[in-house]
């Protein structure tokens, strides 16, 4: 790995360049005996995601005075959620920059959703780490830039399989059930899963997890009876 390529993509440049390479340490490559378990991202890990919360807290709570708490706490948890992290990670090329161990090289660890949201909250905890908390603030704010202004300006995104059971529930229907129906190679993981009533598809969704992928199976079926109520 060549730290420095790193620094570039990240827009850091570390006083300490071993907490960086720490940040990149997936847990998969030290059970293949790369050092002890101390030496993965997962501690930095743990650190990170609390600098994020007070950091996206701090700016929606500056950024929106007459918003109450729960209105709030639904932004944030929008922004610091896994698919709002890995997408910040790839936006970095930060997949690129792991070390994983072969059997999670094997299987799209430097795309998962999981292992990308995982390091960039370590990548934050290594920047707080080396350079303080404004640098580290600066940091998630330049990267979750486009995500928070999307926030700001039009709210949290909305809770489609909430919207599509009341939907449901308003029609005297039962409540959806949900089926995974592919996950594509495990190179290039791509879920596609469908939202069945009565045993018929009523909704698909694709998502690079199968939380997205019945997230917008969901969002497909609600958009679907809700354009039959018009």
């Amino acid at each position: 790995m060549d730290i420095s390529k790193c620094e570039v993509k990240l827009g850091v440049v570390f006083r300490d360049r071993s907490l960086l390479l720490q940040a990149l340490v997936h847990g998969s490559y030290i059970n293949e005996g790369h050092g002890n378990q101390s030496a993965s991202n997962e501690r930095m890990e743990f650190l990170g995601d609390a600098v994020l919360d007070m950091a996206i807290a701090e700016k929606l709570y500056t950024s929106l005075p007459s918003e109450a708490e729960g209105t709030l706490t639904g932004m944030r948890a929008s922004l610091v959620r896994r698919e709002s992290l890995a997408r910040a990670a790839r936006a970095l090329a930060l997949g690129e920059c792991l070390l994983l161990g072969h059997g999670e090289e094997a299987t799209g660890g430097r795309d998962k959703d999981r292992d990308l949201a995982d390091a960039f909250e370590a990548v934050v905890g290594a920047v707080y780490l080396d350079q303080g908390y404004p640098v580290a603030r600066s940091f998630v704010l330049r990267h979750l830039g486009t995500q928070l202004a999307t926030v700001l300006l039009n709210g949290s995104p909305p809770n489609y399989k909430a919207l599509l059971q009341e939907c449901l529930q308003a029609r005297d229907d039962p409540l959806p059930r949900y089926q995974l129906v592919s996950a594509g190679p495990d190179h290039n993981k791509q879920f596609t899963a469908l939202v069945l009533l009565h045993g018929e598809a009523i909704g698909e969704g694709t998502g690079h997890n199968k939380k997205a992928a019945e997230t917008a199976a969901a969002r497909c079926a609600w958009a679907a009876l809700r354009s039959r109520e018009v």
